[in-house]
């Protein structure tokens, strides 16, 4: 009996591929409103607005501070139980029972992940030089304008790369939501490996798969900031002529 049944492994690939949608759905839904998220969460640091400066630091410690499979599980289990609270209490009737897992993941994987992307906004944000404010003040834009036109835009080129590594880990990490019962990648292959008693092959074509995702999206992240630090250049050059 091989080590290794190539052949078995070949012909259950295409069945695990059929997590590759979800699981960039999940990837992709969370980075995009993690950033939103994680953008107001390091805007409410930088400027210091009362209250909700002390909580977002709380916050930001505790997602980075607790294991992503923890959260997960607290969602997971936690969110129907203060569903049923509520109809309890307020005598409504949600059913929590119906929500699929794929909404618990999305929740806890956004939250997660805008944890670590407000603090890369925010170290960013602040390398970018003051009198950039004074200058859009002189000519009469609000703050928010000014953060929106012109600091947002530099501010993102600097945040590229880290940005790229969180999504790289966010794509990996999916890994995890089979534990709350979503159907990706993981899941597949464990399914797969239980029914066929082969485990370590499943394994193997689980890590190619997310090996070949992470290095597409890692080649892409290195285009964009080439291309935006390109844009970038030209208009320091621009400027200073």
């Amino acid at each position: 009996m091989p080590i290794i049944d190539l052949r078995f492994a070949l012909e259950q690939t295409p069945e695990v591929l059929k997590g590759v949608p979800l699981t960039l759905t999940i990837s992709i839904i969370s980075m995009a409103l993690g950033s939103i998220f994680g953008l107001f969460i390091a805007v409410c640091r930088i400027y210091k607005i009362p209250l909700l400066k002390q909580i977002a630091i709380i916050y930001v410690s505790f997602m980075r501070g607790t294991p992503l499979l923890v959260q997960l599980y607290v969602f997971f289990y936690g969110i129907p139980i203060f569903i049923e609270f509520l109809n309890e209490t307020q005598g409504w009737h949600l059913g929590g029972d119906t929500i699929s897992p794929l909404i618990y993941a999305l929740i806890a994987y956004t939250l997660n992940t805008s944890a670590y992307q407000s603090e890369v906004f925010r170290s960013s944000i602040q390398t970018i030089d003051r009198g950039q404010f004074e200058a859009a003040y002189s000519i009469g834009m609000t703050t928010f304008q000014a953060i929106k036109r012109i600091i947002f835009p530099q501010s993102l080129v600097a945040a590229i790369p880290n940005l790229g590594n969180i999504f790289i880990s966010l794509i990996k990490a999916t890994s995890l939501a089979f534990a709350v019962k979503v159907v990706e990648i993981m899941a597949i292959s464990k399914v797969i490996a239980n029914d066929g008693y082969r485990y370590l092959e499943m394994y193997l074509v689980a890590s190619l798969i997310y090996w070949i995702l992470c290095f597409f999206f890692e080649r892409l992240f290195v285009v964009i900031e080439k291309k935006l630090s390109y844009y970038e250049l030209r208009e320091e050059v621009r400027s200073a002529s």
